[in-house]
């Protein structure tokens, strides 16, 4: 989802700032490596934002470690607002001071959630018998402490916004009790639900070569273009619409 929102703001002419927080993994940085690496051995111009690294703190003690990574985190998001359109980083699923300040420092949030209570248990507690909505997870306590220093700091909360992801196409009951969990759970803390992407091979099959589903069409790309693969460019369109980022005001702005 990070990678092809990346694009698509680029396509649409946006001068974009990309950061991977998620060290270990690395996936969103690894990308658009591979896409670089394309671009070089086949003479090709993509749409490709531009990539910036935190360095590790050289604090010994834990609590000076924390500080200062907290706030290189702030000053290396203040830099690339300054210098870009828009910033989009990539946030691990683990804690740490780096992800929290960049929670702190979002104008919109956006977590992806697959259509399983195994994920919505992420966002809060389900009742075994009666399926209620119970108390928040530690991770929505977290969103809640970003966006009231947000509030404070700025004067406006975060937009959060809850992407239900790898949808399944057909109308299974445990699609709709999700559903019908999540629409309980968002007037409760705030965050509203907009449709995602679904299962599609096509939105991860061409990582090695660091291409995705809106390079498709542009020459050199390998990979046919098919009627499944329009029904995915629209989920994207689709999504970047619902996302309402700052700088792409409705369906004209969307250069793809």
């Amino acid at each position: 989802m990070s990678v092809h929102v990346a694009v698509a703001c680029a396509i649409s002419g946006l001068k974009v700032a990309a950061l991977d927080l998620d060290r270990r993994q690395r996936t969103f940085e690894r990308y658009f490596e591979n896409r670089a690496r394309w671009s070089n051995s086949n003479d090709a111009d993509l749409p490709t934002p531009d990539f910036f690294f935190l360095g590790k703190a050289a604090a010994e003690r834990l609590d000076e470690s924390e500080a200062e990574e907290t706030a290189a985190t702030q000053a290396l998001i203040a830099q690339m607002r300054d210098s870009h359109d828009i910033v989009i980083i990539d946030a691990p699923g683990a804690d740490t001071p780096a992800s929290r300040a960049a929670h702190a420092c979002a104008d919109t949030l956006v977590t992806p959630l697959n259509d399983s209570f195994v994920d919505f248990d992420l966002l809060a507690e389900i009742d075994p018998v009666t399926g209620d909505v119970g108390k928040p997870s530690v991770y929505a306590e977290m969103v809640w402490e970003a966006r009231k220093l947000k509030a404070a700091q700025k004067g406006k909360p975060i937009d959060w916004v809850l992407m239900r992801n790898r949808l399944s196409p057909l109308d299974a009951k445990n699609k709709r009790r999700v559903g019908d969990a999540l629409a309980a759970l968002a007037q409760r803390i705030g965050f509203r639900v907009v449709p995602g992407l679904s299962e599609r091979v096509i939105y991860r099959e061409m990582f090695t070569a660091g291409l995705t589903l809106l390079d498709l069409t542009d020459e050199g790309a390998t990979a046919s273009f098919t009627l499944s693969h329009v029904a995915a460019r629209q989920e994207l369109r689709d999504l970047i619409v619902a996302l309402k980022l700052p700088k792409i005001k409705g369906t004209a702005a969307i250069g793809f």
